[in-house]
């Protein structure tokens, strides 16, 4: 078993910054790789950045390449995604997961166990 712990989401003005954790216990040595996901309402849950425990690969959605960055503090278990020139269209919930693959897909089916979730929320 996996616990995964979001934290970092907020109110933030169009070009503004933030910062997401993402705290995992448990069997953190069985984790492959780790994966941001995000969700609008009334929105399917669609893939963001993903990072290999191994390689340190990093992977992005489109929409973010060049203002998302992931990365990982293996000695605190935990991934982060930093966030900038955030625009409205990325207000959503954000998840972290943990992929059931060494090299972590888009597919929110390859990943397992999952966070609670953190509000992110961009004014214009």
């Amino acid at each position: 078993q996996v616990q995964l712990v979001e934290s970092g989401g907020g109110l933030v003005q169009a070009g503004g910054s933030l910062r997401l954790s993402c705290a995992a216990s448990g069997r953190t040595s069985s984790i492959y790789a780790m994966g941001w996901f995000r969700q609008a309402p009334g929105e399917e849950r669609e893939f963001v950045a993903a990072i290999s425990n191994w390689s340190y690969s990093t992977y992005y959605a489109d929409s973010v390449k060049g203002r998302f960055t992931v990365s990982r503090d293996n000695a605190k278990n935990t991934v982060y995604l930093q966030m900038n020139s955030l625009k409205p269209e990325d207000t959503a919930v954000y998840y972290c997961a943990t992929s059931v693959h060494m090299v972590p897909g888009i597919d929110p089916r390859g990943y397992d166990y999952w966070g609670q979730g953190t509000q992110v929320t961009v004014s214009s």
